[in-house]
């Protein structure tokens, strides 16, 4: 339990459902989503969808998501990948003719095709109660009417709107300029958008005038995307894979996501007793951060579109991990994994909702960068994302970029599962370090015995391509520490990740818990 002479935040506990995530308004939504029969889809989309509103430098319309779904009354979990692919007329062979060695973040090159909605309404129709029309009004009426910026959503806005050009000024700053904390955002175009969607369904996003509009837009920026990109965009239902560590299974989004680096990361670390490490000391900073490093040089070398991952098995292999484990001093430092052509981040936005008959929703949703591309279509503003920049140019590698190819991702929901019991949905954002937010909150429930909110609340670190990356949670003897073990260490600017989870307990009790490195809350009823 934790001191409340402190500043803190408790779990939350509740009965009948909960949402975890990272703006108030959209936990709100989804809980009064739910309170009017909904289940934990429909409360779940209506959430993410709001989200696009209240932190539009994260995630949008014009973005992808990937989810893993547990039903209610059963302890499967089914994975729904809607991820956009690149458009027939894209070309790895083309860029590298103009003398590009990697996809540009801020240029029209780097728009995929919006998976999201596609997703959002396979997911409505084949698993909510209530319909479109229904779940996305709140979403609408906030675009229409506004919300006021939040605290972290101004901060992120300001160091991302940089990259914001030609039509998405107009729609994503407040008269020219970034607004300020409390200041209100408004979407019209959005909302206009969203109404379509309610009405038509898929067809009113990805068909008709507003389809029409997002491939004006990118035609006049260069691309090559067209109608009929456009109108075949479709998500797939896929498997996911998993990963037991000391008796939790950990469940992760298959490729193109990057879920399979977190079980690999827990597979090497099984062979350290971290449980006699102290959870904020240097060595178990230093065990996990050369546990990345392997992991991650895996990640870079085999993760890809599904159709074109190779070495899956190998990379989730114990004995693949035996071996990296081998390969870690625990007095030194190793060099970092070789850099990534491709382009990581650090902005996404992630809802985690937990119904009255135990449906459970893990739901990450992404623009990839700040802004995306920083790129919007003229008509109604939607923001279009840079996940091609994940993509390789590198000629024969898995992730090489291609025609009707889906980039490898960053962004990964999880869950837990023990028994066979489905225990634990949750999400760590953060881009790049997600699959190692996602070891360290398994390591700080499993070996450390932390309750939900203290994993959360605990220190980060990250060694990745800025280095080591160590929160002001750490002492400066631990930095002092890892820095004569080699390590380039730093403080961030920003805070790393930000988690939103829900536990799911035997004796029927939900237990929520949200990051404070965010804006959000956990909200049940």
């Amino acid at each position: 339990m934790r001191d409340f002479h402190m500043p803190g935040r408790s779990a939350v506990y509740a009965t009948n459902g909960i949402c975890a995530t990272s703006h108030p308004l959209a936990a709100k939504v989804a809980v009064e989503v739910m309170e009017r029969g909904g289940n934990a889809v429909d409360a779940a989309i209506a959430g993410a969808v709001l989200l696009g509103i209240c932190e539009p430098q994260m995630t949008g319309i014009g973005g992808d998501c990937f989810v893993l779904l547990k039903p209610a009354g059963r302890e499967e979990v089914i994975a729904l990948n809607g991820s956009g692919r690149a458009p027939a007329g894209y070309s790895a062979a083309a860029m590298r003719e103009r003398g590009l060695t990697a996809v540009p973040l801020h240029g029209v090159e780097a728009v995929t095709l919006p998976g999201a909605v596609d997703a959002f309404c396979r997911l409505s129709a084949d698993w909510g109660k209530l319909g479109l029309d229904a779940v996305l009004a709140p979403a609408i009426r906030y675009a229409e009417e506004g919300v006021p910026v939040a605290p972290r959503v101004a901060f992120d806005w300001a160091g991302d709107a940089a990259t914001l050009q030609g039509a998405a000024r107009r729609h994503y700053l407040v008269n020219g300029r970034v607004p300020q904390v409390g200041e209100i955002f408004r979407a019209p175009g959005q909302a206009e958008v969203l109404r379509r969607i309610a009405r038509e369904g898929r067809a009113g996003f990805y068909e008709g005038e507003v389809a029409e509009d997002m491939v004006a837009s990118l035609r006049a920026l260069g691309g090559t995307h067209g109608m009929a990109d456009f109108a075949g965009v479709a998500c797939d239902y896929t498997t996911p894979v998993a990963g037991e560590y000391k008796g939790t299974d950990l469940l992760e989004h298959p490729p193109n996501g990057q879920g399979a680096t977190a079980i690999l990361m827990l597979n090497i670390l099984k062979h350290f007793d971290l449980a006699a490490m102290d959870p904020f000391g240097a060595e178990r900073a230093h065990v996990e951060a050369e546990a990345a490093k392997l992991a991650y040089d895996a990640r870079n070398r085999f993760l890809a579109d599904p159709d074109h991952v190779r070495r899956l098995d190998h990379m989730l292999a114990p004995g693949t991990a035996a071996r990296l484990a081998a390969m870690i001093d625990p007095g030194r430092a190793m060099a970092a994994a070789a850099p990534l052509t491709e382009a990581v981040h650090k902005d996404t936005v992630y809802i985690t909702v937990v119904d009255k008959d135990r449906m459970a929703v893990s739901l990450i949703y992404s623009i990839f960068w700040g802004f995306g591309s920083g790129l919007a279509s003229e008509k109604f503003g939607i923001n279009f994302q840079n996940r091609g920049a994940g993509f390789s140019l590198e000629e024969g590698h898995p992730n090489e970029a291609a025609p009707g190819k889906r980039p490898m991702h960053t962004i990964i929901p999880g869950m837990l599962r023990q028994g066979g019991r489905v225990t634990m949905p949750f999400g760590v954002m953060g881009g790049a370090y997600q699959p190692c937010g996602h070891a360290r909150l398994v390591t700080n429930l499993v070996d450390y015995g932390m309750e939900l909110q203290a994993a959360n609340d605990a220190p980060r670190c990250f060694s990745g391509a800025e280095g080591m990356l160590v929160e002001r949670g750490y002492s400066d003897a631990v930095r002092s520490k890892l820095a004569e073990m080699g390590h380039q260490v730093s403080i961030p600017n920003d805070p790393i990740g930000g988690c939103q989870a829900i536990l799911i307990g035997e004796d029927g009790v939900l237990v929520g818990a949200s990051d404070p490195r965010k804006d959000g809350i956990a909200l049940g009823y």
